[in-house]
């Protein structure tokens, strides 16, 4: 199909049609199309979404749902042959073979009868896949349109899908080589983070202890019909009194990483900086690790949990710590955005004047480890059509791994909306002490909470090596 022939839709008449006449459409399957479909047909029947249950099916694997080929045909005839003005009367199918993620389908539709009298056209239809073997047939009756028409495409909104349980497993599944850490869950007292902390360990990611006031705990263990049996539980009085003892615990080398519960972040922070034991010289801050779905990548941002207005030399650390992030998660040369409101150096704007000396400390070693580039809004540092229609020249653009935001307020708000109005799906570490601590919001899932462990697992295997 050329270029022009995307832009316009022409039809074929009644009477320029003809027994004999074909015409034909090609269509690879995605898995995305799979999931498209189900979306907007409500089927989730669980042979075409689960690839766990559908391997034991006669399918031996995930395939495509029977009236998505159906779809081509009508795809065929709307548009095409005869086009714009058919109008659908009948319709027979047979589907004689699945279609699996990865095949290429080829529609086929054949005048085989015509009706001058009601302008009633049969068709024969087929699907073939890469093999030549048919996988669907049927037979449609069209009333065929009578006037020429040719006009400009209409565009449609663009389906995309995007699958958190995916990404959820693909995290969890590149930790799944390391072995669980013990980890203080500090003040779990809500059925999130309780559930949170439960499920780290079904996944063996930790082996957590619970510090919280132990009849609280089984209260809420109760109400959501969690099982504590073979869990250690440490009572405390109140949630300052969790994060004290957790701390003390990880100063004592009896816990690798730390949980975050239903307690005030500053609570537990409180405890681990006045914990000399955890502290080293790098500032503690917070990473974000976001699944985004308009992104091709996951996105780290900092820091929107805990330095509130970060100087030049703090955002150096904030910088470097997540940049270390992006080294462990495998990424070899992070890419950093270093945000501000524009893409400018502005003496009236500190954060313009804060993102230009960054990159210079970049560039002589005291920020090590990746490539960054600053100052750069938002649009220009996620799009790199943005930046082209701006005339910035960047390799940091649409190729961002890490968004180093001003400040905490600025930070927070745009976490927010990424997860609220863009459907992002979050997870959180505190880096620069001595041991990771898993920090999400308290309003966060479960899943956040077990995502959030992953990263600790995967730093705490880390610090075994090399001590921060």
């Amino acid at each position: 199909m050329n270029d022009l022939s995307l832009q316009y839709i022409e039809n074929v008449t009644y009477d320029e049609l003809s027994i004999g006449q074909s015409a034909r459409l090609v269509r690879t399957l995605a898995l995305s199309d799979i999931q498209a479909f189900a979306a907007v047909s409500g089927d989730y029947n669980p042979t075409h979404l689960d690839a766990e249950y559908a391997v034991q099916t006669l399918f031996h694997g995930v395939v495509a749902h029977g009236m998505w080929g159906a779809t081509l045909i009508s795809s065929l005839l709307g548009t095409q042959f005869p086009g714009a003005g058919t109008i659908y009367a009948d319709q027979s199918l047979h589907f004689s073979k699945p279609v699996h993620v990865g095949d290429t389908l080829t529609v086929i539709a054949t005048v085989t009868a015509m009706d001058d009298a009601t302008k009633r056209v049969t068709l024969d239809c087929q699907v073939i896949n890469q093999k030549g073997v048919v996988v669907l047939s049927g037979t449609a009756v069209i009333i065929a349109p009578t006037q020429k028409m040719r006009r400009k495409a209409i565009n449609v909104p663009q389906v995309r899908t995007f699958d958190p349980q995916a990404r959820f497993d693909a995290l969890l599944s590149s930790v799944s080589h390391l072995s669980a850490v013990r980890c203080a869950a500090v003040h779990p007292c809500d059925k999130e983070s309780l559930r949170g902390a439960l499920n780290a360990a079904h996944f063996g990611l930790i082996n957590p202890v619970l510090i919280a006031p132990e009849s609280k705990l089984r209260a809420v263990a109760e109400e959501a019909e969690l099982d504590l049996g073979g869990f250690e539980i440490i009572s405390v009085e109140h949630s300052v009194a969790a994060a004290q003892r957790a701390a003390e615990m990880a100063a004592n080398g009896e816990v690798e990483a730390l949980m975050k519960g239903s307690l005030h972040t500053d609570e537990l922070m409180s405890a681990v900086v006045t914990t000399r034991a955890l502290r080293t010289k790098r500032r503690l801050s917070h990473v974000f690790r976001f699944d985004v779905p308009m992104y091709d990548k996951p996105l780290l941002i900092t820091d929107a949990a805990i330095n509130i207005k970060p100087t030049l030399e703090e955002k150096a650390d904030i910088i470097q710590n997540a940049i270390n992030l992006a080294h462990a998660l495998g990424t070899e040369t992070p890419h950093v955005a270093i945000l501000s409101a524009v893409e400018t150096v502005n003496i009236k704007m500190q954060s313009t004047l804060d993102a230009a000396a960054l990159c210079k400390m970049a560039d002589r070693g005291q920020i090590k480890g990746g490539v960054l580039d600053g100052p750069l809004a938002f649009d220009n540092a996620i799009s790199m059509e943005a930046a082209r229609i701006k005339g910035i020249d960047s390799p940091v653009s649409g190729n961002a791994d890490i968004l180093a935001v001003p400040d905490l307020e600025s930070g927070n708000m745009l976490a927010k909306q990424l997860e609220y109005l863009a459907g992002a799906t979050t997870c959180g570490i505190v880096l620069g002490a001595r041991i990771p601590i898993a920090l999400t919001s308290r309003a966060d899932s479960a899943n956040a909470r077990v995502a959030s462990a992953a990263l600790a697992l995967l730093l705490a295997h880390q610090n075994r090596k090399v001590q921060p």
